[in-house]
């Protein structure tokens, strides 16, 4: 009977991964400490789009493509998330929708950082 005290711990483990924050980390970049995704790659925020709501599409989501969220997971502090038109789920930090870059090859690049005056790097 000393099993099903340890099943219930990992089942109840496994479920609160299942609902974690966004997997993000701070990686070191040439202008400093940039947000990341679990992944090392760079997160963006665009300046078009308003707190809560994302403004990249189509050909725009093509070149940013947002940072989705997966399975069940929730918002835990800074971090929010956002319903796109499609129905999806996107990562947002301070209320700005998150999107990587697809120029980004290698953790800590930050090409995107500034293009076209309407693209920032995510800091922590």
């Amino acid at each position: 009977m000393r099993t099903f005290p340890l099943a219930i711990a990992i089942c109840v483990a496994a479920s609160a991964s299942a609902f974690a924050a966004p997997p993000v980390k701070s990686v070191e970049s040439e202008k400093g400490n940039v947000l990341a995704a679990a992944n090392g790659m760079t997160l963006y925020t665009y300046r078009d789009d308003q707190k809560g709501v994302s403004n990249c599409y189509d050909a725009c989501a093509k070149n940013w493509p947002p940072f989705m969220v997966e399975g069940n997971a929730t918002a835990e502090g800074a971090y929010s998330i956002v319903e796109r038109k499609d129905g999806t789920k996107q990562w947002a930090k301070d209320g700005m929708p998150l999107y990587f870059w697809v120029k980004d090859k290698k953790m800590g690049d930050i090409t995107g950082d500034g293009v076209k005056g309407e693209w920032d790097v995510a800091r922590p």
